[in-house]
């Protein structure tokens, strides 16, 4: 394994050490103007980019990673301004001797946004290729496990404990219809099957909160609230998917803190976080904070919303806090309260509609969905990093041969592993 460290100082600046097994170090610099051209030709290409329709338009259809050359161009500028040869030929050594190793890149927020495993190290070679990939959490991040109340009544009636995944899938936002902005990002409950079968073999495996007698019940629920959750987390689960709107806090602003979970959470709902419309977001700050601001015998977030050891959040820039200099997102959010591993998206993730309406694939290829069970199958599994990874490297081929934008790097790259 080899952990690299990044540092923005006017020029970008890298060490990195080897460990496990292997040994050796090294450092790296990339030239100022060099990184920020590489980084806007990044940020042009990706679907945050002009916001909105038009982004996402403009990502699926003329944007850098809709086409296959372009994006192999994209992939060589970024390596070339970001990534060192000599890191390369130490990777290629040790993957010689040792097999696949796991590279942990700990990002500086200028470059938090770039997906490490695209990066064409050696002509059409990608980082990927070569090794594992996943993003280490800041040092000043620890998962916090203080002891939880004894649950109630009410909590053990959920149904959750030490062995239950809690799915979060597309839940109705209060004061938003299915067509809004808050709105639905999976389709009518039923309406695809590969997302039935998912959760179906969910169900098969084991106990699943909410309990639900068929698939379809688990998507567009109305009960799935900030009160809900904590009493499910409180109960205890090994895995927590959550699949809807993250709202991220703009970079300019500097408060990640205000990143937010859209939940079933009404105006009565208690939190930190003013209400939009009849909605009140679960932010960063609430799973952070908690009830400490609120009240005399407030509790921490930790105690009120203990984190899973796995959790996935697949929802637009869930993992974009590591933008700020103060990491304090909904991803870093719950790694403080538990988290040992958490997938999130580095930037906007397009919907199965968008797909559909705005680069013309037929209604049978889902992206997104593709994506969703994806992550599931790596939570799943005792390497989630390396066979997320795999899923990766399946998804890089099918694109260097067809350059077909269901397979684009838009949708399988914006997704990281950041570990403790």
């Amino acid at each position: 394994m080899v952990q690299i460290r990044l540092a923005d100082a006017g020029d970008l600046f890298m060490t990195w050490i080897w460990t496990s097994g292997a040994r050796g170090f090294g450092t790296g610099h990339g030239p100022g103007d060099e990184v920020d051209r590489a980084v806007r030709a990044l940020a042009a290409a990706l679907p945050g980019a002009g916001g909105g329709a038009d982004g996402i338009r403009r990502a699926l259809t003329s944007g850098a990673m809709a086409d296959r050359p372009a994006e192999h161009r994209l992939a060589r500028l970024l390596a070339d301004a970001l990534w060192p040869e000599e890191l390369t030929a130490q990777i290629r050594h040790v993957s010689a001797r040792a097999g696949r190793p796991l590279v942990r890149i700990q990002p500086s927020p200028g470059v938090a946004q770039v997906p490490w495993e695209l990066l064409a190290v050696d002509g059409d070679v990608r980082l990927i290729d070569l090794a594992d990939v996943a993003t280490a959490a800041p040092v000043s991040l620890r998962p916090r496990r203080p002891a939880a109340p004894p649950a109630s009544g009410a909590r053990q009636a959920t149904g959750a404990g030490p062995d239950a995944v809690v799915l979060v899938l597309d839940p109705r936002v209060p004061g938003f219809r299915a067509d809004s902005p808050l709105g639905s990002v999976l389709g009518p409950p039923g309406s695809d099957p590969r997302l039935m079968s998912f959760v179906r073999s969910r169900l098969d495996a084991g106990a699943v909160v909410p309990s639900v007698s068929s698939p379809e019940e688990a998507f567009r629920r109305t009960d799935l609230d900030r009160e809900w959750l904590s009493a499910v987390l409180r109960e205890g689960a090994r895995r927590l998917m959550y699949v809807g709107h993250v709202s991220a806090a703009p970079v300019e602003g500097g408060q990640s803190e205000d990143g937010a979970l859209h939940l079933c959470c009404g105006p009565g709902s208690v939190g930190l976080t003013g209400t939009v419309r009849t909605h009140r977001p679960l932010s960063a700050k609430d799973l952070l904070l908690g009830t400490l601001p609120l009240r005399a015998d407030g509790e921490p977030g930790a105690r009120i919303w203990p984190a899973p050891p796995r959790v996935a959040l697949i929802g637009c820039e869930s993992g974009g806090d590591l933008r700020f200099a103060e990491p304090f997102g909904p991803a870093a959010a719950m790694i403080h309260n538990g988290a040992e591993l958490v997938t999130a998206t580095r930037w906007v993730l397009p919907t199965n509609v968008a797909f559909h309406r705005l680069a013309g694939l037929p209604g049978t290829v889902r992206p997104l969905s593709e994506a969703i069970i994806a992550v599931d199958a790596a939570h799943e599994h005792r390497d989630p990093v390396h066979r997320l990874g795999g899923w990766q490297r399946e998804q890089l081929d099918h694109w260097r041969a067809d350059g077909r934008i269901e397979h684009s790097p838009l949708m399988w790259a914006a997704m990281t592993c950041i570990v403790v």
